[in-house]
C-alpha cells in the first residue's frame, strides 16, 4: 500500500467506520468487501520507526484502536443477542416428549426453528 503511515491510518479509520455502518444496516456484501479492503490495508501498513514517535500518529492510532474495539463489541453483542434469541425460540417451540412412565420429559434439541421443521 502506498502512502505514509498517517494516510494509511486515516484510511483504516474510514474503513472501520464504513464497516460499522454496513453492519448496522445489514449490508453484508458491502461489509465483507470493506473487511477485505481493511485486511489488505493492514497487511501493507508500513511501520516506519520515525513516524511511530510522532504524537499525532500515536493519537490517530489510538482513535483507530478505539473504533475497532467499538466494532468488536458491536459484533460480540449482536452474536450474543442472536444466541439468546435462538435459545428462547428453541425453548418455546420444543415438543413435549413422554418417557416410559408417561411422565412428560423436556428435551432441548433446538426446537423446530433450529431443526428446519415448522
Amino acid at each position: 500500500m502506498h502512502g505514509n503511515l498517517t494516510e494509511q491510518l486515516h484510511r483504516l479509520h474510514d474503513l472501520i467506520l464504513q464497516e460499522r455502518e454496513h453492519a448496522k444496516a445489514l449490508r453484508i456484501e458491502q461489509m465483507l468487501a470493506t473487511v477485505q479492503e481493511k485486511e489488505q490495508l493492514l497487511a501493507g501498513i508500513d511501520l516506519q520507526q520515525g513516524s511511530l514517535e510522532d504524537p499525532k500518529v500515536q493519537e490517530l492510532a489510538g482513535t483507530v484502536r478505539e473504533e475497532n474495539r467499538r466494532n468488536a463489541y458491536l459484533f460480540w453483542a449482536a452474536l450474543r443477542w442472536v444466541r439468546d434469541l435462538m435459545g428462547f425460540f428453541g425453548q418455546q417451540t420444543s415438543n413435549t416428549l413422554y418417557g416410559a412412565g408417561a411422565a412428560p420429559r423436556k428435551v432441548n434439541h433446538g426446537g423446530t426453528l433450529l431443526s428446519g421443521r415448522i
